[in-house]
């Protein structure tokens, strides 16, 4: 993609903060996340009910008015994956690593109806595939050669403006050394664009061959991008450390579940709005609850007068 329209791209994204998002079984527009709920050993916990969370935006309450868990098909929103692969000449010693683990993971994925594949280096590919185009994918995974320059946060930006369209549970997977040397993009604009989607983010950092110094920013970064989205960072340096990896990512998809309320702020200033969810679910207490902190309203030039 040329930085033009790369640019382009990315600022009719910041154009479209206020955007309300639409919920996917009603013409209701709803304000929608995905949730993952842990209890105090980090074990997944399932089974709850839209009465066991309380959502407060701003510290008001909010009338939950969808709601799904991962593991009900018939119900849940239609999952949307993508996959962020890192082509770039520094990935030169992992590259073999991250394409067998971008593959597996594709292997053991089910539920998607949909896979957008960015591969990035200096410049910044994108495409969607349909779920039986599974062999188009793996051969352009493996046919990418190292080289170039590293436009992490470009291609962030590039995924972030194709999805906001989509309507469903979107979950981006990023494979990727984590330093980027080239993006137009700076990491504060891209920590913006993530504030403003509804996408969650998986980081897989390959780390192994970075300086101690270096590794140790790139996963203070990785760390920072997932959990603005709701998600978890993880460097894996072995295939071991994959498949323990990769359990955890399906299962949360599995395990995730599915809110939509109608804000009662009817203001269109464009503005923050802090979103805070509780399980309030009698008996069950230290649990912790994973979800994007909140989102930006939407925006009206007359503020919605």
């Amino acid at each position: 993609m040329r930085r033009a329209a790369l640019a382009a791209a990315c600022a009719i994204l910041l154009m479209s903060v206020g955007r309300a998002q639409k919920v996917f079984r009603s013409g209701v527009d709803l304000v929608h996340f995905g949730v993952t709920v842990l209890d105090r050993k980090g074990e997944l916990v399932t089974g709850l009910t839209r009465a066991d969370f309380e959502v407060r935006e701003d510290e008001t309450p909010q009338d939950i008015r969808f709601f799904a868990s991962g593991d009900d098909r018939q119900a849940a929103a239609p999952l949307h994956l993508g996959l962020l692969f890192d082509t770039s000449g520094s990935m030169d010693e992992d590259i073999g690593f991250s394409r067998t683990a971008a593959i597996k993971f594709l292997n053991e994925t089910s539920q998607a109806v949909d896979i957008t594949l960015v591969d990035f280096d200096t410049e910044v590919r994108v495409a969607r595939y349909g779920v039986d185009d599974f062999p188009r994918i793996i051969e352009r995974i493996r046919n990418q050669r190292p080289e170039g320059y590293t436009a992490l946060y470009d291609a962030l930006g590039v995924y972030l403006h194709g999805a906001q369209d989509l309507d469903g549970q979107k979950v981006l997977v990023v494979y990727t050394d984590g330093g980027d040397t080239r993006s137009s993009m700076t990491l504060g604009d891209c920590m913006s664009l993530l504030r403003m989607s509804d996408a969650t983010v998986y980081t897989v950092g390959f780390l192994a061959h970075q300086p101690t110094g270096v590794r140790l920013t790139q996963q203070m970064y990785l760390r920072r991008i997932a959990a603005t989205t709701g998600g978890e960072a993880y460097f894996p340096f072995s295939k071991d450390d994959l498949e323990k990896f990769y359990d955890k990512i399906h299962e949360e998809i599995s395990a995730r579940y599915d809110l939509g309320y109608l804000s009662t702020n009817t203001k269109a200033d464009g503005a923050w709005r802090a979103v805070q969810i509780r399980v309030v679910k009698p008996g069950l207490r230290g649990v912790k609850v994973r979800a994007r902190p909140g989102y930006y309203g939407p925006y009206r030039p007359d503020g919605g007068r």
